[in-house]
């Protein structure tokens, strides 16, 4: 396994990949790897001779300055874990200045308007950073497929939106959510829950099924305030918010219609640490 801190290191590497026509994938991670990044690397080693892995903390998505500093670093233990799971695998572990310079800001984006819907109600800024760093690593790395997770699913959808509008010679490919045996949705925050909150957390995938099957039978507004309701009895978890959107517009559902395809997107607070998740509904 090669690891790379300099981008012009990182490219005399590939460089000698793109030689020997190799296909090469990449997955973008801010590190504290799991079991979720290590299901999208797998599928990207199937499918790609080289996997590039990147592990950056980028600051300009965190509209939070505490999450930025609470956030897990475990760079060292990430690299141990990548070494055990394949040779084929080349880590991009930049500086801040290595990607941003001497200017540590986001640049502004117009995604069709998928940037207003959910988390960007509640983040301020987050996908001008999340557009700010991956075109920036998409730029350096030149890879062919970059693999995402679904969890994420309106990154997912932003970054398919960013490649399209800026002509980006790549190809996303969105991977599905990996979960916990008891239905936890994969996260690097999962390690700071709580042992009480961890316990409890499963029960918001338990309400997405659950929604996932009222959908059927009712309208969007009376799924909504189901699981409003079932948020309002249990204590340790605070629904931020429940939303059912076009997969493809992210804009909420007003009538259901049999030629488009929907998702349920939902954030929750466990105390401090905020968990998102979502499931197809059709």
């Amino acid at each position: 396994m090669i690891i790379c801190h300099k981008r012009e290191e990182l490219r005399r590497v590939l460089d000698g990949f793109r030689l020997k026509k190799q296909s090469l994938g990449f997955v973008p991670t801010m590190g504290a790897l799991h079991q979720g990044h290590l299901s999208l690397i797998n599928q990207g080693l199937q499918e790609n001779a080289f996997m590039v892995v990147s592990i950056f903390v980028n600051p300009t998505q965190f509209d939070n300055a505490a999450d930025l500093i609470k956030y897990p670093r475990t760079l060292a233990h990430d690299i141990e874990l990548l070494q055990s799971f394949s040779e084929r695998i080349v880590v991009y572990a930049p500086t801040v200045e290595d990607i941003y310079g001497n200017t540590i800001a986001a640049k502004s984006f117009d995604f069709d308007g998928l940037e207003h819907q959910m988390e960007g109600k509640f983040r301020k800024g987050h996908f001008d950073g999340v557009g700010t760093v991956v075109k920036r690593l998409f730029e350096i790395v030149q890879p062919d497929y970059a693999y995402f997770g679904e969890k994420d699913f309106q990154q997912l959808r932003i970054i398919q939106k960013l490649v399209e509008k800026h002509a980006l010679n790549v190809k996303v490919i969105g991977c599905d959510i990996f979960r916990a045996a008891d239905g936890l949705a994969m996260s690097s925050r999962n390690q700071r829950l709580s042992e009480a909150h961890r316990a409890v957390a499963p029960f918001i995938y338990q309400i997405l099924k659950a929604a996932k099957l009222r959908f059927g039978m009712e309208n969007a507004k009376e799924v909504t305030e189901w699981v409003e309701a079932q948020f309002d009895m249990q204590a340790l978890l605070e629904l931020e918010y429940f939303t059912i959107a076009d997969e493809n517009t992210l804009l909420p559902l007003e009538t259901k219609e049999n030629t488009k395809s929907y998702r349920a997107f939902i954030a929750v607070f466990a105390g401090e640490i905020r968990l998102i998740d979502n499931i197809a509904l059709n």
